[in-house]
């Protein structure tokens, strides 16, 4: 076993500090709930959506209050971590508005631009290298700040677009925050070593939020969780990559690689469905239901089973990743590409059959008919 870089004894501040993100947000959800009927601050019905009744969208606040509570008492605020906070808190007043009043695309993009140069440039956190991957090395700077900046808005909006089912997103969230902060914890060593205090007060927002977000859901995350989550989960993901040039012999230097693998699901979804907008000649970010949770509900699943399937998949994934690291970047990034576009044939080419369609939409309805106020919408 490769010795852990990280003593043992460093383990219990990141204890506390996940039980403090959990029970601030445990206890902050239903003052949430309460207040939001009380002010009539709920999600409506309309046509993008199958919950049947007003619901509160602004979750994430309770996600974020324990995140933000547990990072800066416990976490060492260095190597960008300060500035990963400011940029949270500009996206978190973005996501608030557009829950309460409901802002332009464009509007969340600008807001998204202002947190990502906080971070890209004023922490200069960044994708430094492919690391041989198309036999590219070290990136010119311009070439790695425009990378970085199209990857960090690319994972940001995917946690916000996965964001359609009660718990997928949040679950999506635990396992990605888990994940990262394992390898933060075990070779993250001084100059990333903290960012396991980011993944483990993410984690334990996210799981006291699931407490009531989970089917049937009394509250959604709404933009204001995952649009500042997204953008929390895509710095842990180039950090994370970044580890593969410090000299670690981590997963067998195969850190990109198992950086999609980790945000597989929502990274494959947002792809598949804009590249199918596009070819239906619609915007890109015009919301519809054809996600792949979409899917799997017009199926048959359940929404439980939907969640639990995209979250084991995932998990999976990762796994037999990790596990096979020694492939390589080149050769685990094309098996992933490879098994991406055969899940889009697929589901392209089931969706090209109304008949097979139609003959799962009883117990897609009787579902809905079952189930309580939910949200099956997009935050495009």
């Amino acid at each position: 076993m490769i010795p852990l870089t990280t003593p043992l004894s460093s383990l219990l501040p990141l204890v506390l500090a996940t039980l403090w993100a959990l029970l601030i947000a445990l206890f902050a959800v239903p003052s949430i709930v309460y207040v939001a009927h009380l002010k009539h601050l709920l999600d409506a019905p309309n046509e993008r959506t199958v919950h049947r009744s007003l619901t509160p969208r602004l979750g994430g606040v309770a996600v974020l209050a324990g995140f933000f509570s547990a990072l800066t008492i416990f976490a060492p605020l260095a190597n960008g971590v300060q500035h990963l906070l400011a940029g949270c808190l500009l996206l978190f007043f973005v996501g608030v508005k557009d829950d309460l009043v409901t802002i332009s695309v464009a509007k969340k993009f600008v807001g998204q631009l202002l947190a990502t140069g906080i971070v890209l440039l004023m922490a200069d956190v960044r994708i430094t290298s492919f690391q041989g991957i198309m036999g590219i090395g070290t990136l010119p700077v311009g070439l790695s700040y425009g990378f970085t900046f199209l990857v960090i808005v690319g994972i940001t909006n995917a946690i916000n677009l996965i964001d359609g089912l009660d718990g997928l997103a949040g679950s999506l969230i635990v396992l990605s925050a888990s994940t990262f902060g394992y390898y933060f914890f075990r070779y993250g060593g001084s100059d990333s070593g903290n960012y396991a205090f980011v993944a483990a007060c993410l984690l334990g927002g996210t799981v006291g939020f699931l407490r009531y977000n989970f089917h049937h859901a009394r509250i959604f995350m709404g933009d204001t969780g995952s649009l500042v989550c997204g953008f929390i989960v895509s710095v842990l993901a180039i950090r994370f990559i970044e580890l593969g040039n410090t000299g670690h012999q981590l997963t067998g230097y195969a850190t990109p690689a198992l950086a999609v693998a980790i945000l597989f699901v929502p990274l494959f979804d947002t792809t598949r469905v804009f590249l199918v907008r596009m070819a239906a000649g619609r915007s890109p970010f015009r919301p519809d239901k054809n996600h792949v949770h979409h899917c799997l509900l017009a199926l048959g699943f359940s929404q439980i089973g939907v969640v639990l399937t995209l979250g084991l998949f995932n998990l999976a994934l990762l796994l037999v990743v990790s596990h096979y690291a020694y492939l390589g970047n080149a050769v685990l990034l094309s098996a992933l590409l490879l098994l991406g576009v055969a899940l889009g044939v697929g589901l392209g080419v089931w969706q090209r059959y109304p008949a097979s369609q139609s003959a799962t939409s009883a117990r897609l309805q009787l579902d809905l008919q079952n189930s309580s106020p939910q949200m099956v919408t997009e935050a495009a």
